[in-house]
C-alpha cells in the first residue's frame, strides 16, 4: 500500500514538473503571427519594409512610414501578436511617422524567446534610433500595447529621445502578472523557476511601475478597460499613481484587455491624437 502511494505521489509529482515546463516553454515561446500589409494598402497608407538590428544582434523586420509632421510614432505590439497595421494606420493618417516592428520572436523577426518585457527593450532601441536617423524627424513618441505598453514603458524610461508614451493595457509588474496567469502556487513557483533558467531573466527585473516614475517631466498617458481578463484589473491606475506629471489615465467598464480602439474608435483616436499633438507637436 505505501508502495502504491509512493508511486502515486511520484506521478502526480511528475506530471506536474512535465506540465509545468511545458508551459514555461509556450510562454517563451508564442506562436508566431505575421501581418501582411493589406490593411496598410487598402487605407492609401504608404510604408516601407526595413530591417532593424539590435545592440544583442537580433534582425527585427519592421514597416516604416516617414512623417509628414516632423514626428515619428513607435508602434509596439504585444504578446504573441505582430506588427500593428490598424495602430499604424491611425497615426500615419494624422500626419505622423511610423515604424512598426515584430518583436523577437514574434511575427517575421529573429530571436530564440520572449521575455515579455525585458530583452524587449532592446528592439525598442533599434527602432528608436532607426526613427532617429531618418531625414525629417524631428520629435519621436511612443504607443505600446499589452507587453508593447510595458516594453515602451521601460524604455521610455531609459531612452531621453522618446518624448511622450501612450501605454494600453500594461501589466504593472510581471509578478502581478504571474499571480493571475497562474493561480496554482507550486505550478506558479516551478514556471519561475523554468522560466528564469531559460531565460535568463528574474521575474523580478520586469517591473514597469518602478521604470515609470523615472519617465517625468515628459508625459505619459495610460489607458486600460475594467474588462480585462489579461492583466490585473488595478494595473493602470497603480502604474498612474507611480507617474509624475504630467499624466493621465483612462479607464472604461467592460472593455476587454486592449480593445479600447475598437469600442471607443472615435473617442480613442480623439484623444491619443490630441496627445500626440499637444506634446510632440506644439
Amino acid at each position: 500500500m505505501l508502495a502504491m502511494l509512493s508511486a502515486l505521489l511520484l506521478a502526480v509529482a511528475g506530471t506536474i514538473l512535465f506540465i509545468s515546463y511545458q508551459q514555461t516553454m509556450n510562454y517563451l515561446h508564442p506562436p508566431r503571427q505575421t501581418s501582411s500589409g493589406e490593411y496598410l494598402r487598402a487605407n492609401g497608407v504608404e510604408f516601407q519594409e526595413v530591417e532593424l538590428l539590435t545592440d544583442d544582434n537580433v534582425r527585427l523586420s519592421a514597416w516604416y512610414t516617414p512623417p509628414k509632421n516632423g514626428a515619428v510614432v513607435l508602434v509596439a505590439h504585444g504578446y504573441g501578436a505582430s506588427r500593428s497595421e490598424h495602430y499604424h494606420a491611425l497615426f500615419a493618417s494624422h500626419g505622423y511617422g511610423v515604424i512598426a516592428w515584430d518583436f523577437r520572436a514574434h511575427g517575421e523577426s529573429g530571436g530564440e524567446f520572449s521575455s515579455l518585457g525585458y530583452y524587449e527593450v532592446l528592439d525598442a532601441k533599434a527602432a528608436l534610433d532607426f526613427a532617429l536617423a531618418q531625414p525629417g524627424v524631428e520629435h519621436v513618441g511612443a504607443w505600446g500595447g499589452s507587453m508593447g505598453a510595458v516594453t515602451m514603458i521601460r524604455a521610455t524610461a531609459q531612452f531621453p529621445e522618446i518624448e511622450a508614451l501612450v501605454a494600453d493595457s500594461p501589466f504593472a509588474t510581471l509578478e502581478d502578472e504571474m499571480d493571475l496567469r497562474v493561480p496554482f502556487p507550486v505550478m506558479r513557483s516551478l514556471i519561475r523557476f523554468f522560466a528564469e533558467r531559460e531565460s535568463g531573466v528574474t521575474v523580478g527585473s520586469v517591473r514597469p511601475l518602478d521604470d515609470i516614475a523615472r519617465i517625468s517631466p515628459r508625459p505619459v498617458f495610460l489607458i486600460q478597460g475594467m474588462g480585462d481578463d489579461m492583466v490585473p484589473l488595478n494595473s493602470a491606475e497603480r502604474l498612474y499613481d507611480s507617474a509624475g506629471e504630467p499624466r493621465q489615465l483612462w479607464t472604461e467598464n467592460d472593455v476587454p484587455h486592449l480593445n479600447m480602439y475598437a469600442f471607443y474608435k472615435t473617442r480613442y483616436t480623439k484623444r491619443v491624437i490630441k496627445f500626440f499633438d499637444e506634446y510632440l507637436l506644439k
